[in-house]
């Protein structure tokens, strides 16, 4: 291939590959111009400073070397003296370049090659910066594609205007594509790859039910419906949470469609994946209920302390709730956001009956009295003897059978067991060699010191030591298996939020970090930072 061969040829090539990879025809010639240029160096010397210029109207091909003007020549090949410089340009400084013209070459075969390289090299990262910049705002849209091939388990999909991938664990469970099929995925990742596909799709991914009912039922589209939560077990079932903003509209009847027309439309796209079309709800017990359809529910009791909530249902409906392999329950708790334990009637009432007595033999114990008055308390609804200590005489001497001296004497027993039980854990904790500086931490009882002790936290440096998982206990999940790891205050009724204010109120006490007079974001970052430092 001659450098000077037809100089509309370089354009008609540049035309071409521009259109077929759909790139901008400038970035191609640029391509074709550095190729050049690595051509001729590798005839005119690799150190040369060779640069080719092709004409974008014209296709004329100009090559040249280009000199540093200096004072003193170190090497020929690339530096010209200040006098020879200003031979040709009168003007010409040190620092300065000059542009010597370079004669027409063949391209030898390896030279070729060469070049080629760079051409294909250069075109193929403009294809992959404008198939980024065309998909990088598509993240969470459903796109059609048709697979190009299968990898490993792994669907290559060719979207018209780019290639990209379905991760084996991003299909659904049994489904299976040969090449030509057509295909929707979710868009779940565009990101910037060296090589591969750089567009991750997905059709496990719970939003790809909700866009493909976004696709079916027109006023999701148009908003008056909104999705507020989806719940998905691949490929068995899943659940969907609807509410409509126009009262005149039933969502849960709008997502089913005319004979289930709409919800089989996306349960054909998801290989039979079994629905349940759930209205939302602002009252988490209320949601929850319907989020365990179609079990009934009997009773719910809500602790939002814990995020917790526990869903008493009838002997019969407890298989239905609960599913196959948990499957319902589990769908329901990713669905609400909270963790759900369910209960029989019999064994809420079992359980209610064991709380009782316990709490019966704590009060007869503790006060030292009769069997009577102490079902009596538990029946009302006392639940620890600090309870009963610092709640209102009024409120005691109300019990049917009692007076306000009967209130006043059990106030007192309880009062006294209490400091009876402090001085216990205050002998004990000094026993333990635990300073009486971590008294002064808000929140920290004479209970927990011991715990402390127990724990090797001695001091309030070593609180300040520690991280809120330390206090807390924390979960790990291994291989499948769910491991519990306990905390130096676990038996406590305390939040990491607590825990946090603990460490953070110990760190100010030793000095490590200022005084919080921000606002809880702020509060909050100095706890990982600080926690980071330790």
């Amino acid at each position: 291939m001659a450098v000077s061969a037809n100089r509309l040829e370089l354009l008609q090539i540049a035309d071409a590959v521009a259109r077929e990879k759909l790139i901008d025809r400038q970035i191609v010639i640029s391509a074709m111009e550095e190729s050049i240029a690595k051509a001729a160096r590798s005839r005119y010397g690799l150190e040369t400073d060779i640069h080719a210029e092709i004409n974008p109207k014209t296709g004329e091909l100009r090559i040249a070397r280009h000199l540093l003007v200096a004072d003193a020549i170190d090497n020929p090949a690339t530096q010209i003296s200040i006098d020879d410089a200003r031979k040709r340009n009168p003007a010409a400084q040190a620092g300065d370049y000059i542009s010597e013209p370079l004669p027409p070459f063949e391209f030898g075969r390896v030279a070729a090659q060469s070049a080629k390289q760079v051409i294909v090299q250069k075109v193929r990262e403009a294809e992959r910066d404008r198939q980024y910049d065309e998909f990088k705002d598509r993240i969470g849209q459903i796109v059609n594609g048709t697979v190009k091939r299968v990898e490993y388990g792994n669907v290559i999909v060719d979207l018209g205007r780019g290639e990209a991938i379905v991760r084996r664990d991003e299909l659904i469970p049994r489904e299976t594509f040969k090449p030509g099929d057509r295909v929707r995925a979710y868009v779940l990742d565009v990101r910037r790859e060296q090589r591969g596909p750089q567009i991750f799709l997905s059709r496990t991914h719970p939003l790809f039910m909700a866009k493909l009912f976004g696709q079916e039922v027109p006023e999701i589209y148009d908003g008056i419906i909104e999705v507020k939560a989806v719940a998905r077990d691949p490929g068995s079932r899943a659940k969907i949470a609807v509410i409509s903003r126009d009262s005149s509209i039933d969502p849960v009847g709008a997502c089913v469609g005319m004979r289930g027309s709409r919800v089989q439309a996306v349960v054909g796209e998801l290989q039979g994946e079994k629905i349940d079309i759930i209205p939302w709800s602002p009252d988490v017990a209320t949601f929850v209920v319907n989020a365990l359809q179609p079990a009934e529910v009997a009773k719910v009791v809500l602790d939002e302390d814990s995020d917790k909530i526990e869903v008493v249902v009838p002997d019969e409906q407890l298989s239905l709730a609960i599913g196959r392999r948990g499957q319902n329950v589990r769908l329901a708790s990713q669905l609400t956001g909270w963790d759900i334990d369910i209960l029989t009637e019999e064994e809420e009432s079992e359980r209610r009956k064991q709380e009782f007595e316990h709490r019966s033999t704590l009060f007869i114990s503790a006060l030292n009295v009769d069997e009577t008055v102490g079902q009596l308390l538990a029946s009302e609804g006392f639940r620890s003897i600090e309870e009963l200590a610092h709640v209102d005489e009024a409120e005691i001497a109300s019990i049917e059978g009692f007076d306000e001296d009967t209130a006043k004497e059990l106030q007192n027993r309880a009062r006294n067991y209490l400091a009876m039980i402090e001085a216990e854990h205050d002998a004990k904790r000094k026993e333990l060699g635990v300073e009486d500086g971590l008294l002064d931490i808000d929140g920290v009882t004479m209970a927990m010191l011991v715990k402390f002790g127990e724990n090797g936290i001695k001091t309030v440096e070593d609180l300040a030591g520690c991280a809120t998982d330390d206090l807390t206990g924390w979960t790990e999940r291994k291989d499948g298996q769910v491991t519990r790891h306990a905390g130096a205050l676990d038996g406590f009724e305390i939040s990491r939020e607590e825990a946090e204010a603990m460490i953070m109120a110990a760190r100010v006490a030793v000095g490590w970090i200022e005084p919080q007079t921000e606002n809880a974001e702020g509060s909050e970052a100095e706890v990982g930072e600080a926690d980071a430092a330790s």
